[in-house]
């Protein structure tokens, strides 16, 4: 299996072709392909996150690695889709759902601050109820304890007249609860009937960031539903970023992306060579 992500590689510098004179910026980003069954960690690096990057890298793999690839895992990203589609056209590609809730928690943010400017024509601040129960918003109903769930209903209810935000904070619930059939077997009754029931309620609140969300889900329930029946995700390709991260911190940045990814290297392989030399 495959973990395809991208990270930040700093701050950007401008370059000079040497041929044509003309002056570009670098490349701000970097994609990673990562291992998630085997004990290879950063299976390599590739400048920039686009569809001809990740196409190129992969054919330099070889046919018969590419023929090997069974699932790809990834952040919802068109330009990654389109290129394991094309590069590898027998791997099942499966969204992190991590992300997906992600965009879910994302449209509950922008519909509370159009709701709070619209209102106030200003930012939220610490006096305002709704803002005061952002965090909670971002919560899952499960990690809420029974006052802190009253204490944010009641806020809404009695605040936030146009119960948009609430609409929202449901519509968000409905979708964790269509990711967490994958937890009880992805009976294809329940995905159905929680489908559903995402699908209707952001059509019946009508609000723009909740059809923005429903419309995306639909072009990714392909890979949301592979999501469900294999429960994959891209958790190990997160701590590689992480460790990533975590390389450049410690340098404070790197003028030298061939220093920066060989430090790289050496950070997310360094626990397989330990295993290898003892």
């Amino acid at each position: 299996m495959l973990g395809v992500d991208e990270t930040r590689r700093g701050r950007p510098t401008w370059e000079q072709d040497p041929v044509t004179g003309k002056w570009r910026r670098s490349e701000r980003f970097e994609t990673n392909f990562v291992d998630l069954t085997g004990d290879q960690g950063l299976l390599g690096q590739t400048a920039g996150r686009t569809k001809l990057a990740v196409t190129t890298w992969l054919d330099e793999c070889g046919q018969g690695w590419k023929d090997s690839v069974e699932v790809v895992a990834m952040d919802p990203c068109a330009a990654y889709r389109r290129a394991v589609q094309q590069a590898l056209p027998q791997a099942r590609i499966v969204a992190d759902h991590f992300h997906v809730v992600r965009l879910a928690n994302q449209a509950v943010t922008e519909v509370r601050q159009r709701v709070t400017r619209t209102q106030t024509g200003r930012r939220g601040v610490k006096t305002d109820p709704v803002w005061a129960n952002r965090r909670r918003l971002l919560r899952g109903r499960e990690s809420l304890s029974g006052k802190a769930f009253t204490a944010m209903w009641n806020g809404l209810i009695d605040n936030e007249p146009t119960d948009q935000v609430l609409a929202a904070w449901i519509a968000k619930e409905e979708l964790r609860a269509l990711l967490a059939t994958a937890k009880t077997g992805a009976v294809r009754s329940d995905i159905a009937h929680r489908l559903t029931r995402f699908y209707t309620w952001c059509a019946n609140a009508d609000i723009g960031e909740l059809t923005r969300l429903a419309s995306t889900i639909e072009a990714w329930w392909p890979e949301i539903e592979a999501f469900l029946h294999t429960g994959i995700t891209n958790a190990a390709t997160e701590g590689t970023n992480h460790l990533i991260k975590d390389a450049a911190r410690v340098a404070f940045g790197f003028r030298n992306l061939d220093n920066q990814r060989r430090r790289v290297r050496f950070a997310c392989t360094r626990r397989q060579r330990l295993a290898t030399v003892t």
